[in-house]
This record gives C-alpha cells, sequence and structure tokens, in this order.
C-alpha cells in the first residue's frame, strides 16, 4: 500500500522544469508590469512636460505682446503730443489765427447748442422705474408649500 501512494503521489508530482518554467513566468509577468507601469510613467511625465514648456512660451509671447502695445501706445503719445501736431501742422502750411482774422457767419435757422449740461432724470421721475414683481415670483418655498398643501385640503 505504502509503495503504492508513493508511486501515486510521484505521478502527480510536478517536475522540477515544470516548477522552473512557473518561476520563469511570474518573474517575466512582473517584469513586463514594470515596464508598462515605467512607459506609461514616462509617457504621461514627458507630455506633462511639453505641455509646461509651451504654456511657458505662450506666457513669453504674451509678455512680449504687452512690452509691444506698451511701446505702440508710446509712440501714439508722442505723436499726439502738442508740440508735434503743431510742428506737423506749420510743415503742412497751417498758421495760427488771430482772433480778429476770424468771421462769423450768422445762419437764422441754427437754433445754437442746447444750454447747460445734459443729465440724468431726477430720482424721483418715472424713467428708469423698475416694474414690481409678479407676486408668483416673490413667494417663498415655504409660502408655496402652505398654498399647495391649502388647494389639497390638507390645511
Amino acid at each position: 500500500m505504502l509503495k503504492r501512494s508513493k508511486e501515486f503521489i510521484q505521478a502527480y508530482k510536478e517536475a522540477p522544469w515544470r516548477r522552473q518554467m512557473q518561476m520563469i513566468g511570474f518573474v517575466a509577468s512582473g517584469v513586463v508590469a514594470l515596464a508598462l507601469v515605467a512607459a506609461i510613467y514616462l509617457n504621461i511625465t514627458a507630455r506633462s512636460a511639453t505641455a509646461g514648456r509651451l504654456v511657458q512660451q505662450f506666457q513669453a509671447q504674451r509678455a512680449d505682446q504687452e512690452q509691444r502695445i506698451e511701446d505702440l501706445k508710446t509712440q501714439l503719445a508722442f505723436i499726439l503730443s502738442v508740440e508735434q501736431m503743431q510742428k506737423r501742422a506749420r510743415d503742412l502750411g497751417f498758421e495760427p489765427v488771430s482772433p480778429a482774422a476770424i468771421t462769423y457767419l450768422s445762419v437764422p435757422e441754427y437754433q445754437g447748442r442746447p444750454s447747460g449740461a445734459e443729465l440724468a432724470p431726477r430720482a424721483g421721475s418715472g424713467f428708469g422705474a423698475v416694474a414690481p414683481l409678479p407676486a408668483a415670483y416673490t413667494d417663498s418655498l415655504f409660502d408655496w408649500l402652505v398654498a399647495l398643501f391649502a388647494d389639497l385640503g390638507g390645511y
């Protein structure tokens, strides 16, 4: 009986090469899993680094554009200064006019500019008054529930 049980155990016992193959398979699958994780990590890191670099480039371009806009504003202010405008007017042949040399024309149909400044309407006037809201929009949730239960006969 002992011999038979020994043969039975020996028949179903795994061969040493099979255990070695299993161990190699486990190690290889672990290495493959680590390689996949490392590849995903490197891919994400590379993408985030690229995005960060693009953000830096766009910020630098924005700063350059803002500097250019400020330079153009400064040039415009210089061109529109009183001294430059007078110089350009003289170069174009314009001369300052004395008040005695001005001729005024009288136009009978012209009423003239309205006197005084045009002001906003007074606070008490009806202009710009806000229309009151309907009662349906001023009820609270509690008021609405009370009215609902009152309609159902619960109150």
